[in-house]
This record gives C-alpha cells, sequence and structure tokens, in this order.
C-alpha cells in the first residue's frame, strides 16, 4: 500500500507540474532550491533558521540556497528589525509574481481533474487528504530513518492510521 501511495501522490504531483508550465527561471534550480523557492512562498520574511527546520536541513545548507537563489536575483534577504543578526527571505516581486501564477495553474489542473470525480469519489478524497495530514506528521514525528527494523513509535502510529475512519 505504501509503494501504491508513494506512486499516485508523485504521479499527481508530476502531471499537475507538467501541466502548469515550470516558470523559465525555475527550471535550473535543484530540487532544493525549488523546496525553498515554495516555502518562501507561503512564509514570506521566514528566517534561515526556520526554513532548515521547516525543510529538515542543515542551516549552513540553508544558507548556501539562500546564497545561490540570491545570486540567480529570486530572493532577497534583509536583516530582521528586532534583530540584525537574523535574515529574514522573500521572493523578489517578479519571482512571486510567476510562482504564485504556476501555483495557480497547477490548483486550476488539479480541481478540473477533480471535477470529473464523482460525489462520492470526491468524499473520500477529502477524507484521505486529512489522513495524509495525519500520516506526515507521523512521518515529521519520526527521529530516526527508518530501515529493516522497527523503530520506536513506528508501529504505534501505523496502527492508529490502520484504525482510522475519521
Amino acid at each position: 500500500m505504501a509503494d501504491q501511495l508513494l506512486a499516485a501522490m508523485a504521479s499527481v504531483r508530476r502531471t499537475s507540474r507538467r501541466r502548469a508550465r515550470r516558470p523559465a527561471e525555475l527550471f535550473s534550480l535543484t530540487w532544493s532550491q525549488l523546496e525553498l523557492v515554495r516555502l518562501v512562498r507561503r512564509q514570506p520574511g521566514v528566517s534561515v533558521a526556520e526554513a532548515a527546520s521547516e525543510l529538515r536541513l542543515a542551516p549552513n545548507t540553508v544558507s548556501t540556497l539562500v546564497r545561490q537563489l540570491t545570486d540567480l536575483g529570486l530572493l532577497s534577504r534583509c536583516a530582521d528589525a528586532s534583530d540584525r543578526r537574523v535574515a529574514r527571505l522573500d521572493l523578489s516581486a517578479d519571482i512571486r509574481r510567476k510562482v504564485d501564477a504556476w501555483r495557480d495553474r497547477r490548483l486550476e489542473a488539479l480541481t478540473s481533474a477533480m471535477g470529473q470525480l464523482s460525489v462520492r469519489e470526491k468524499r473520500c478524497l477529502e477524507e484521505a487528504a486529512k489522513v495524509l495530514g495525519r500520516l506526515a506528521e507521523y512521518l515529521d514525528a519520526e527521529e530516526q530513518p527508518i530501515s529493516g527494523e522497527s523503530v520506536g513509535g513506528h508501529e504505534s502510529a501505523n496502527r492508529r492510521l490502520v484504525g482510522t475512519s475519521r
């Protein structure tokens, strides 16, 4: 089931991105750079430390990504008003417009496809979205990478998900 879930989520994400046509300025970006751009779009003014925590990356890695994106003119960095040591991040106005439009096109593509689902399928999808949110929380709570061995808390999270019918 986990394999099917990953495949389905990847397919939806890949197809919606392909239909939405990524802005040319973002074509050459790495996955980590794109994730940072998306985060800053959702949370303008996020600090480097906050971004590192959210993306689960080392702060020096995020600092490197910020420098790269700033050099490309995609990101701006300014000192926090209350603590000049903290850098606050934002997208350049032009890139923000393009990234917002890209997201809007992805949402339109997904909304259009969802319009072809039956009422029952839409209800199932709505419930599945809630379960996926909880699944993400359980994954996020895991401190260690999951190997073939049982990791503390992993089995109980799975039992909670399997028994969930909310």
